[in-house]
């Protein structure tokens, strides 16, 4: 891998990943909100620091999404629900990747093979889910996977080489998760590792799926 573009590189995922790749001697672009104004959820934002840009990217990871609105928690019942609370997070985690997506084909070679990893998470699963709640974050994130199962169907048109994944990282110590420490948890560090291992041995025919830290397959 020569080049990698980090797409939310300034949480603690996303720079973790970026430094990482970094010290292997990789070329990382980053951007971010933080440090770019990438505003993923207004097309105009994505498509004015994106088109600049010129590839090829072996690697793109796109690692940005809210748990939930600022000032807000995830929802434990339906009651909780609110519209404003539903856009506001799909508008984040499922309309953000998508695109951002759009405007990254271009970026990704079609001669060799290409890597695009989009961060998801276990409770987007419909399959796994046990519990109920966090109505708004599993929805969107649900709607993710299957953003990027679509996107990966077209890319084995026109970038037979490449391969596009949902990735659940476990749950990882960022700020993201600092409410909610009574669940096990690696740093940052470690889910970047964890994270590059399972690209790193991903095959072709894995494009279009969603697995976790481990490299596993996770239930749609």
């Amino acid at each position: 891998m020569e080049r990698a573009l980090i797409i939310g590189a300034s949480g603690g995922i996303g720079r973790a990943v970026a430094d990482a790749l970094e010290a292997r001697g990789v070329a990382v672009t980053r951007l971010s909100r933080a440090v770019d104004g990438l505003d993923v959820t207004d097309e105009a934002s994505v498509a004015r620091l994106m088109a600049p840009l010129e590839g090829p990217f072996e690697l793109v990871f796109v690692a940005v999404g809210v748990l939930a609105l600022p000032g807000q928690a995830p929802e434990k019942a339906v009651a909780a629900l609110t519209a404003e609370a539903l856009a506001g997070v799909f508008a984040v985690n499922a309309i953000g990747p998508a695109l951002v997506l759009k405007h990254v084909l271009r970026l990704v070679p079609k001669d060799r093979r290409a890597v695009v990893a989009v961060l998801s998470a276990r409770v987007g699963s419909i399959g796994d889910n046990r519990i109920g709640g966090w109505h708004a974050y599993r929805a969107s994130k649900a709607a993710l996977n299957q953003i990027v199962h679509g996107t990966a169907i077209e890319m084995k048109r026109t970038h037979r080489q490449a391969i596009c994944v949902a990735l659940h990282p476990g749950t990882v110590q960022t700020p993201f998760t600092a409410n909610y420490s009574g669940h096990s948890m690696v740093t940052p560090e470690s889910a970047a590792a964890n994270l590059l291992a399972v690209i790193e041995g991903l095959e072709r025919d894995q494009s279009g799926g969603f697995y976790d830290w481990a490299g596993e397959d996770v239930p749609w």
